[in-house]
């Protein structure tokens, strides 16, 4: 193993920042390092610092790492946890209905047929926390002696009202103008693994998962394909009873790829967080919109 370089001061004061104020925009970030470090935040010399971090923060599973908020469309900076696995799950401050909630919003917006990336606060109030139960047990076992958990049936609609604030405080929601709730920048930065794993189409622009989308290219305005592509292929193998068609499309390989906030940052592969993770969400059930069509139309 390569001899560990030891981090200045200013580099500890920079992750001090992100970890004590949350994600900061990038603007933000810059003038904290510009403040600093005494040195103009130019690509070169910025990035050469955040390559520097990210070589130390790996050896204890975290990472500096950058993502676009689609809802105000600007870059954020924050700290995150690398490890999922089972021990990341006690790292988190929540309650399990405050966990189960939080997922029943995020399915409910990555299912979104429309692609608006958020909910009303009603029905965001209206999130059955039972559901959340029955997605982690297979279809087949699922019957009536499933227990709910007392916790869950007994978490009321003022419980649900504050939980929201506090997700909306911590970042991991957004209050969105006209009062419905959207995906918080905590959310893009640390449920990335989530996100692939559930299959959410990715932003060919932004390589974000593509909660808020409009169906078009941004530049030239043609329909973007790649969501009817891997919708159209799920279909298919949904209604396929022998095993998946040979016809089934593979997504684009490019659409694997992961904005880099420098060199050698995006070294690791599953990302979680110490509050939530994607190993906490791991009992969703795989989501689709056009799973979502199917049983609305059910």
């Amino acid at each position: 193993m390569p001899a560990s370089t030891s981090l200045s001061s200013k580099h500890h004061t920079l992750i001090q920042a992100l970890l004590s104020r949350g994600p900061l925009k990038e603007s933000e970030f810059r003038s904290i390092f510009h403040k600093v470090t005494g040195k103009s935040p130019d690509h070169q010399v910025f990035n050469d610092y955040i390559s520097d971090i990210n070589d130390e923060l790996s050896y204890v599973q975290l990472e500096l790492r950058k993502c676009l908020n689609q809802y105000d469309g600007k870059a954020y900076y924050g700290v995150v946890n690398t490890v999922s696995d089972e021990h990341s799950k006690l790292g988190t401050k929540y309650s399990v209905p405050q966990i189960a909630l939080y997922k029943g919003i995020l399915e409910a917006i990555v299912q979104d047929t429309a692609g608006e990336g958020s909910i009303s606060n009603i029905d965001a109030l209206n999130i059955r926390l039972e559901n959340q139960v029955l997605s982690g047990v297979d279809s087949q076992s699922q019957d009536n002696s499933t227990e709910i958990p007392s916790a869950l049936k007994n978490f009321s609609m003022s419980q649900k009202d504050k939980t929201l604030e506090e997700f909306v405080h911590d970042q991991w929601l957004c209050s969105i103008s006209d009062g419905r709730i959207g995906l918080g920048v905590r959310s893009f930065l640390d449920l990335r693994s989530w996100f692939h794993d559930n299959e959410v189409p990715t932003c060919q622009v932004c390589n974000e998962a593509a909660v808020k989308v409009k169906r078009v290219c941004p530049g030239c305005g043609t329909q973007w394909r790649l969501v009817a592509k891997r919708e159209a292929a799920e279909e298919q193998e949904a209604d396929d009873q022998d095993g998946p068609s040979e016809n089934t499309s593979q997504p684009d390989p490019s659409a694997r790829k992961r904005l880099r906030t420098s060199k050698g940052v995006d070294r690791n592969t599953q990302e979680s967080d110490s509050t939530i993770t994607s190993s906490t969400l791991s009992g969703s059930r795989r989501l689709t919109r056009s799973s979502a069509r199917r049983a609305a139309a059910a």
